[in-house]
């Protein structure tokens, strides 16, 4: 698959948006379609894996993320200035910004993802649920607007939900602008507080009401879209192994769900990335229990997750994604793509294992794993510095298995044979995940790695 098939002169260039792995990630895309990448990178940066391996490289700014990732006007203008043709965000950042989109869209570039609206609907939780319910999509029972102001309106509405409920951020994610309330004694100090931390992080303190799952599974569905009308659904991912409403261990397929309600799901989201008009690639992620899906949001971007359904699929969705968003048609059907076997990802981070304390820092010695059916995302080499600004991941390890079985042993010798020297990393974690009964027979939920966490942690101390 090309994009343009030109002299190396003429080949367009795509500027990266982003750092760390996921640019590398994009930069590798890039090469296998003929194209040239362009990596921005910030003053702390300024040695990363990806700005030397990108055909041209600009510095955008300070350390800081509002000096240099977070500056779409710099960002827009580094693109202009190197004769770039489209801008591709990666995850996180500026990745589903829809203002930001609009500004590389005015400048005549090509963004690398959905259009304007579609990111600022999704991006939007009422929105997004409005969008979906009208679609046909299963959300779980809520209010439908936002939560008004009135107390006893308030009341009414949370009543009506029922108890126990969250109260979440219109704007909001990773658990911001979040809060459960067991009871309406609650439920006033709640909004309070849900409202006043999504006003800070988001800038936006809107809330909703949503009934609150007790013991619920996070599955996902991955869907491409091109400008064509032509979309499809790469399976599904469980994402339940969480700390802190973050991702740790992801999965595909999700243990234990009957393949024939993942192809009605994923069928659904594909008519309602068509009802909006949907392009590029997406998920949409869905709380599951007692059999049922309920709807609670759609990234309109690369997933850090991604890799696990590569493996599964072979498709490379990364280099699909910028196919469609110079707007060519998707290079498979539906029925094209087969499921092979099973895959589990797990998210390496600068962090202490039990406690998820920050640990930046330069490494002194590095040692990536190998062998069959193993795949390593990082940009980490020996002698990286691993600044204070950002965010702690520093790879992703994928163990590909025939079964779920062979993938988790593949996963835990991967991690076994893993050594990082100079800053802690989460290794000990994924292992304790990877080894414990309940995740072994596939009985998960959400709440699982935070209710073994205190014996984890004592048992290491």
């Amino acid at each position: 698959m090309t994009i343009l098939d030109t002299s190396i002169d003429n080949r367009p260039a795509v500027l990266i948006a982003n750092r760390g792995e996921i640019a590398l990630r994009i930069v590798r895309a890039c090469i296998r379609l003929g194209l040239r990448s362009v990596a921005i990178h910030s003053e702390a940066d300024r040695c990363a894996a990806h700005v030397r391996l990108a055909d041209k490289a600009v510095c955008i700014g300070a350390s800081g993320v509002r000096e240099s990732y977070l500056d779409g006007k710099a960002i827009v203008l580094a693109a202009l200035s190197t004769g770039a043709r489209a801008v591709h965000p990666g995850y996180g950042f500026l990745a589903e910004n829809a203002a930001f989109a609009e500004e590389v869209e005015k400048a005549g570039l090509v963004f690398v993802g959905p259009r304007p609206e579609n990111i600022r609907i999704m991006g939007d939780k009422i929105a997004a649920k409005a969008a979906m319910r009208v679609a046909g999509v299963p959300c779980v029972p809520g209010t439908e607007g936002a939560l008004p102001a009135d107390p006893d309106l308030q009341k009414q509405a949370a009543a009506e939900t029922g108890y126990p409920l969250l109260v979440k951020a219109a704007a909001g994610g990773g658990g911001r602008g979040m809060r459960v309330v067991e009871d309406a004694t609650e439920l006033e100090a709640a909004i309070a507080a849900a409202s006043e931390e999504a006003r800070q992080a988001f800038g936006d303190g809107t809330v909703y009401l949503e009934r609150y799952l007790k013991q619920p599974r996070h599955v996902e569905i991955q869907v491409l879209c091109d400008a064509h009308g032509n979309g499809v659904y790469l399976g599904a991912r469980d994402c339940s192994m969480q700390r802190r409403h973050q991702k740790v261990v992801e999965e595909a397929p999700p243990p234990g769900l009957d393949p024939e309600t993942i192809r009605l799901l994923g069928a659904q989201c594909i008519e309602a990335c068509r009802s909006i008009g949907y392009r590029g690639a997406g998920t949409f992620e869905f709380l599951y229990e007692k059999g049922a899906f309920f709807f609670i949001e759609m990234n309109t971007r690369i997933q850090v997750e991604h890799p696990v359904t590569e493996a599964l699929t072979g498709i490379d969705i990364v280099a699909e994604q910028i196919s469609v968003a110079f707007e060519k048609p998707l290079s498979f059907s539906q029925e094209d793509i087969r499921e092979v076997g099973a895959a589990i990802e797990c998210r390496v981070n600068a962090e202490t294992p039990f406690d998820a304390r920050p640990s930046p820092g330069r490494i002194r010695e590095l040692h990536l794993p190998g062998g069959p059916g193993i795949r390593v995302d990082t940009y980490l080499s020996e002698g990286a510095v691993l600044p204070p600004n950002y965010d702690s991941l520093m790879m992703k390890i994928i163990a590909h298995g025939r079964d779920r079985e062979e993938a988790i042993a593949r996963m835990q010798a991967a991690l076994r044979e893993t050594k990082i020297e100079g800053v802690a990393h989460n290794g000990a974690l994924h292992l304790k995940i990877l080894g414990d009964e309940q995740f072994q027979t596939g009985e998960i939920d959400i709440h699982l790695v935070e209710s073994r966490l205190p014996a984890w942690q004592q048992a290491a101390s």
